[in-house]
C-alpha cells in the first residue's frame, strides 16, 4: 500500500494542484517519492543571530533591525527603492530591485527580522538578496512576513534547486505536507546493528531532518544517514554482482593442449620477444593465469600507464585460453586502435601457429561471410575488432576470453553483448586512464584489479612545459629544431573546424597554417573523427612510417597511436581538456629512446580553475595522481564515461568527499553478503529503490 502511495502523482499531496504538478514535472519531480527525495542544495541557518557588523564573517546576516529611511534612485523602469536599516552593530541598505511594493510596508520606525547576504559596496553595507518579516507593532498582533509564507525565521530553512514558476516557498510547503502524510510509515532499510554501530538516524527521522532540521547537529546526522544508505546499497549491488559471478556453475579446466612449462604458448612467445617483461607485466600475467586456472570466470581490470605493455599481457591471456581449445576476442573502441592490436597480434602470435582475424563494421560483405563462418566453426583462434564483434550475425564456437580495451568507451550493454556470445567467458577489461581508488571501489568494485606501474626500460619521462598562447612562437621554434633532427610532432586542437561562437583554434584551419606558414619545409597531415576509416588509417600509416613529420589532429589520437619517433606533443587550448585526456595525449610521445616534450598552450586569460588543472599536469607524471586530481576537480560523473553507465546515480553521496564512509559501507555490505548471501528485504528494498531514485540492480549487470 505504501509503495503505491509513494509512486502516486504529486496531486496526492494535500494542496498540490495541477499547476504545481506541471511545474514540478519540469525538474523531474512527478511522484510523492521523487518530491521527498528532492533534497535541498543548501540550508539557511536562521536559528542564530548574525549582526550586520559581522556580515563579512559569516555567509549571511540574520538579525532584527529598525527601518530608518527610504530613498529612490534611477528613473523610469530602472527606478529602484532603497531602504536603510540598522541593528545594534551597524547600518545597511536594502536595495529592492523589482520590489517597489515594499515602500508601503518597510516604513521608517518599524522593526523587522532580516535575513540576507551583504557586501560592502559604494561606501556602504548593502544587500540585494534579502528577506524580511515585520515584527508586530503591538504585543497582540501577529508578524507579517513579506514575500514569504509562514514564519521563516528562528529555524533552519532548506534551499532547493529551482526552475521557472517554482519557488522556495512552494517546495517547502509541499515537502512539509508530503512528510506529514507519509514519513511516519517508512521503515528502516539498514540492519539495526549497522545503524547502532554508525549512530544513524531512523529513516523517517532522517528524511524529515534533511528537509527541516531542528538544529545543525541533527542535519549532519541526517546527511550521514542518507549518504551511508546510498553508498551501502551501491556497495551491496557491487557485492551481489561479484557473488553472482562466483555462483555461476563451476567449470572444468581443460588440460593444456601442448603440455606445461616450456611447451606452453606463453613460454614460446616470451622466448621470441627481444626484451623481457617488466615486473609489473610479469605480476599481471601471473594474476591472470591464477584467475583462469580457477573454476570461476575471471573478472579483472588491468590498469597501466600509456605504453606500459597492457596489450602484451592480454595476448598472454589469449594464448592461455586458445591453448585450451577456446577462442579469444579483443575489442577496441576505434578501428584505428583495433587495427593496431590486430597488426601486433599477427606479428607476435601468428608465428606460433595462431589464426587471427580482424573484424570491423567496414568489412565488405564477401569477406565478412567467410570470416563469420570461420569464427563459428572454430577455424579462427582470435578475433580483433570493434563493436562489430558482438553483432547479431556473429557467432563463436567456443568463446572463452573477452578482452575489452579502453573499457570506459563502451557502455554496460555493449560489454554484456560481447560476453553473451560465450558461455561464461573470462573477462579482462583494460584501461590506460588510471582509475582513482574511489571509483575503483564503486564502478569496478566487483572486479579484481591488476596494476602495471612500471614502464619498459629506456623510456624517459616526458618534459612538460606550459606556454601562453601569445608566446607560442617559441614553441614553434623549439619544435622546428626537433623536426630538423628527424623527429616527428603532434599538434592537437579541441575543434575540427572553426566555430563562430567559440574563439578557439581548430584543426582544419591550423593544419593549413602549419603547412603553409609555420613549417613549410616539412610534410604535415590532418586526422579527425569525421574522416572515413580508410583515410584515417592511411594517414596514420604515413605518420608511423615517418613519411609525414607533423600530424595535426583532434583528441582522436588520444588512443591507439604508437610512433616511437614522435618526440613533441603540442596541445592548444589545453585548459579545455580534462586532466586524464591531457595525460593520455602526453603519453603519445616518449615511446622511444629519445627525450620527448609536451607543450600545453593555454589562453592568455586563464581562469584560476584552469591554472590549477594545468599545474597538476606540470608537476605530475603519475597517472593515478592525475586521475585523483581530475576526480576532485570535475566530479565522478564527468570522467571515464561514468555518465553513460548509470552507476553513480547518487543524490547526496559523493564518492570523493565521502571516501571514508564509502570504504566502511563496502566493508559492511560485503560482510553481510558473505554471512547471509540471501540478504534481502523485498518490500523495503523496493521502497528503498523508489526513495533513492536509483536504477534497479538488474540494470547494472556488467
Amino acid at each position: 500500500m505504501l509503495l503505491r502511495e509513494l509512486t502516486a502523482g504529486i496531486d496526492h499531496i494535500q494542496g498540490a494542484g495541477p499547476a504545481a504538478a506541471r511545474d514540478l514535472g519540469r525538474v523531474g519531480v512527478n511522484s510523492v517519492a521523487e518530491l521527498l527525495t528532492y533534497y535541498p542544495r543548501d540550508w539557511e541557518d536562521r536559528s542564530r543571530e548574525v549582526l550586520l557588523g559581522d556580515f563579512n564573517k559569516s555567509g549571511a546576516v540574520c538579525t532584527t533591525v529598525t527601518i530608518l529611511a527610504q530613498d529612490w534612485f534611477g528613473s523610469g523602469r530602472m527606478r529602484t527603492l532603497k531602504v536603510y536599516v540598522e541593528d545594534s552593530s551597524a547600518r545597511a541598505a536594502l536595495v529592492c530591485f523589482n520590489r517597489p511594493f515594499l515602500e508601503k510596508q518597510l516604513v521608517p520606525g518599524r522593526r523587522c527580522r532580516l535575513w540576507g547576504r551583504f557586501m560592502y559596496k559604494y561606501g556602504e553595507i548593502q544587500s540585494t538578496s534579502f528577506e524580511v518579516e515585520l515584527l508586530p507593532e503591538t504585543d497582540g498582533a501577529a508578524g507579517q512576513p513579506l514575500g514569504a509564507s509562514g514564519n521563516n525565521f528562528g529555524r533552519i530553512l532548506p534551499v532547493y534547486p529551482l526552475s521557472k514558476d517554482i519557488t522556495q516557498n512552494l517546495l517547502r510547503r509541499l515537502v512539509k505536507r508530503g512528510l506529514e502524510q507519509y514519513a511516519s510509515r517508512l521503515e528502516n532499510e539498514l540492519p539495526l546493528p549497522v545503524m547502532e554501530k554508525e549512530a544513524l538516524l531512523p529513516k523517517a527521522q532522517a528524511l524529515c531532518a534533511i528537509h527541516f532540521p531542528p538544529d545543525q547537529k541533527t542535519l549532519e546526522q541526517a546527511k550521514k544517514t542518507l549518504i551511508y544508505e546510498e553508498l551501502f546499497y551501491l556497495e551491496l549491488m557491487v557485492g551481489r554482482r561479484a557473488m553472482e559471478r562466483r555462483n555461476l556453475a563451476s567449470r572444468a579446466i581443460p588440460p593444456r593442449a601442448s603440455g606445461e612449462g616450456k611447451n606452453s604458448l606463453q613460454h614460446r612467445l616470451l622466448e621470441r620477444l627481444p626484451f623481457s617483461l617488466t615486473q609489473g607485466q610479469s605480476n599481471a600475467v601471473a594474476e591472470l593465469n591464477q584467475d583462469m586456472d580457477s573454476p570461476y570466470p575471471m573478472a579483472r581490470l588491468l590498469q597501466g600507464e600509456v605504453g606500459s605493455g597492457k596489450t602484451l599481457v592480454s595476448f598472454m591471456a589469449a594464448l592461455k585460453a586458445i591453448e585450451r581449445g577456446g577462442q579469444a576476442v579483443i575489442m577496441a573502441p576505434t578501428e584505428l586502435l583495433a587495427r593496431q592490436h590486430a597488426e601486433n597480434a599477427a606479428k607476435l602470435l601468428e608465428p606460433l601457429g595462431l589464426r587471427i582475424a580482424f573484424l570491423t563494421g567496414n568489412l565488405k560483405a564477401g569477406g565478412r561471410g567467410a570470416l563469420l563462418g570461420a569464427l563459428a566453426s572454430g577455424d579462427i583462434d582470435m578475433a580483433v575488432g570493434t563493436h562489430a564483434l558482438f553483432s547479431k550475425d556473429v557467432a563463436y564456437k567456443n568463446l572463452s576470453l573477452v578482452v575489452v580495451d579502453e573499457q570506459h568507451r563502451f557502455g554496460v550493454l555493449q560489454r554484456h553483448a560481447i560476453m553473451a556470445k560465450g558461455n561464461t567467458p573470462d573477462l579482462l577489461m583494460m584501461s590506460a586512464t588510471p582509475i582513482p581508488r574511489t571509483l575503483a571501489l564503486t564502478v569496478f568494485g566487483d572486479l579484481d584489479v591488476s596494476v602495471i606501474r612500471d614502464l619498459p626500460p629506456g623510456r624517459k619521462p616526458v618534459r612538460t612545459h606550459l606556454a601562453r598562447e601569445s608566446s607560442e612562437e617559441r614553441v614553434y621554434a623549439f619544435i622546428r629544431g626537433e623536426l630538423e633532427k628527424g623527429r616527428q610532432a603532434y599538434f592537437v586542437y579541441p575543434l575540427i573546424e572553426a566555430d563562430a561562437e567559440k574563439d578557439l583554434k581548430d584543426a582544419q584551419s591550423m593544419a593549413r597554417r602549419l603547412a603553409e606558414k609555420i613549417f613549410p619545409a616539412f610534410r604535415s597531415a590532418l586526422v579527425h573523427s569525421r574522416l572515413d576509416e580508410e583515410e584515417k588509417r592511411n594517414t596514420m600509416e604515413l605518420f608511423r612510417r615517418g613519411e609525414v613529420q607533423i600530424l595535426v589532429a583532434t583528441s582522436v589520437v588520444e588512443v591507439g597511436v604508437d610512433v616511437p619517433n614522435a618526440t613533441c606533443m603540442t596541445i592548444e587550448h589545453a585548459e579545455r581538456f580534462g586532466l586524464s585526456a591531457l595525460h593520455q595525449l602526453r603519453g603519445r610521445v616518449g615511446r622511444g629512446g629519445e627525450q620527448s616534450y609536451c607543450f600545453l598552450v593555454y589562453s592568455d586569460e586563464l581562469t584560476d580553475d584552469g591554472k590549477t588543472r594545468l599545474k597538476v599536469m606540470l608537476e605530475n607524471h603519475d597517472g593515478f595522481v592525475i586521475a585523483e586530481e581530475d576526480l576532485k576537480l570535475r566530479g565522478p560523473g564527468q570522467i571515464i564515461g561514468i555518465e553513460q553507465s548509470g552507476y553513480l546515480n547518487l543524490a547526496l553521496a559523493n564518492p570523493v568527499r565521502d571516501q571514508a564512509l564509502l570504504e566502511r559501507t563496502r566493508e559492511t555490505a560485503f560482510a553481510i553478503l558473505k554471512d547471509d548471501p540471501l540478504f534481502n528485504r523485498p518490500e523495503n528494498q523496493i521502497i528503498a529503490g523508489v526513495l533513492r531514485r536509483s536504477p534497479p540492480f538488474s540494470d547494472l549487470t556488467l
